[in-house]
């Protein structure tokens, strides 16, 4: 699976590490609908660490088709909410 984030670049992930990415992709979205910023701060850091963690970064000029697209760092609660609206993250 090739995961980008926003502003870094891409990585390549093996499959197995999905249910991970998908723990933390539950607990962003319930930290979003709650409106809990510091919570929501916490856990897209702990969910960049571990694509940053498990991927195997991908050159610049290499440029694959993302399976998953995650926000940058710095984007704020509101900024993702309205991207995903009801969604999280990872298609379940």
């Amino acid at each position: 699976m090739i995961v980008r984030i926003m502003g870094e670049g891409q990585a390549r992930l093996d499959d197995s590490h999905l249910a991970e990415l998908n723990t933390l992709d539950d607990e962003l979205l319930a930290e979003m609908e709650s409106g809990d910023d510091a919570g929501f701060r916490r856990t897209l850091t702990a969910l960049l660490e571990a694509v940053r963690r498990l991927g195997s970064p991908l050159p610049d000029e290499a440029l694959e088709p993302s399976d998953l697209i995650l926000p940058s760092s710095d984007a704020t609660l509101e900024e993702v909410r309205e991207l995903l609206g009801d969604d999280g993250l990872i298609p379940g």
